[in-house]
């Protein structure tokens, strides 16, 4: 005799192909490139840790700057600079702790490229890693246009219209569920469009306007940037917005599921959740 099966009985996770071999393979050579392109941006930044806009530098004016001062014990005092606005930063941005004592450094030694200051080490591998995150740009973009990939992360009037309702249930940390998690809900759609169609393009365009070589080539360039010296702050604030996307993008992978999230980035293949169903009344 057959069992009947109970209306209550909890019902098995669906296992779906989520991320195409593409998406995965370009995925994880970015994570390679971004974590080297941040540490060695932040070596490079430290040769001169200071923004301007302009063409020059303006030294007695700058957008943000990271120094250190003494104070009446003769320490040095870490502070940082934005918009004429002075916050002591020690132990983390101006002055860290080095070897025991406290030294002058934007960035400190752990977060650079190499940690000990080297200026011509950290272009060396800023540029070989910005031309391979480029290329792998380049090749998943092609890939997204001829596969429609990339209609998939432009949120619908629908999505949008419940914006609201998606950033309370993620606050609360409940996540998608049955059909709604087999796609990308529209907070992921929006920052995912966000940093692929919008950050990334200006990231790069305003660092290959900072090579003088490319300037030659492209002369139009510092002027569709204004200078320089914009340029470079664009491209810092631009990588500010990559690594405060990928803080976001661990933290939501960690709260929504590792080992589900892992999986389906290594093999495809993602565990959804049944729907709940609605309390009788």
């Amino acid at each position: 005799m057959s069992a009947i099966p109970h209306e209550d009985a909890p019902r098995r996770r669906l296992l779906i192909y989520r991320h195409r071999l593409v998406v995965r393979v370009t995925h994880w050579i970015n994570v390679l490139c971004i974590a080297v392109l941040l540490m060695s941006g932040m070596q490079i930044f430290n040769a001169h840790p200071a923004l301007y806009v302009g063409q020059r530098s303006q030294f007695d004016h700058p957008v943000l700057a990271m120094g250190a001062a003494d104070d009446s014990g003769a320490k040095p005092v870490g502070v940082t600079t934005i918009l004429g606005h002075d916050f002591t930063t020690t132990g983390v941005l101006g002055v860290s702790r080095e070897h025991g004592e406290l030294v002058e450094r934007g960035f400190p030694s752990w977060a650079t490229l190499p940690s000990y200051q080297d200026l011509a080490t950290g272009r060396r591998w800023h540029f070989f890693f910005a031309w391979l995150f480029v290329a792998n740009g380049l090749v998943y973009l092609a890939w997204s246009l001829t596969s429609g990939h990339l209609r998939e992360l432009v949120p619908s009037g629908e999505q949008l219209r419940h914006i609201g309702r998606s950033i309370w249930e993620h606050l609360r940390l409940r996540f998608p569920r049955g059909d709604e998690a087999r796609h990308y809900n529209v907070l992921q759609k929006l920052a995912y469009f966000g940093i692929v169609v919008i950050v990334l393009p200006l990231l790069v365009l305003a660092g290959l306007t900072m090579s003088p070589g490319i300037d030659a080539a492209f002369p139009w360039l510092v002027e569709l940037f204004g200078g320089r010296q914009t340029a470079r702050t664009i491209h810092f604030i631009c990588a500010t917005l990559v690594m405060l996307f990928v803080v976001v993008h661990v933290v939501m992978v960690l709260v929504s599921g590792l080992f589900n999230n892992l999986r389906s980035m290594i093999t495809g293949n993602y565990a959804i959740d049944p729907e709940e169903k609605p309390d009788a009344h």
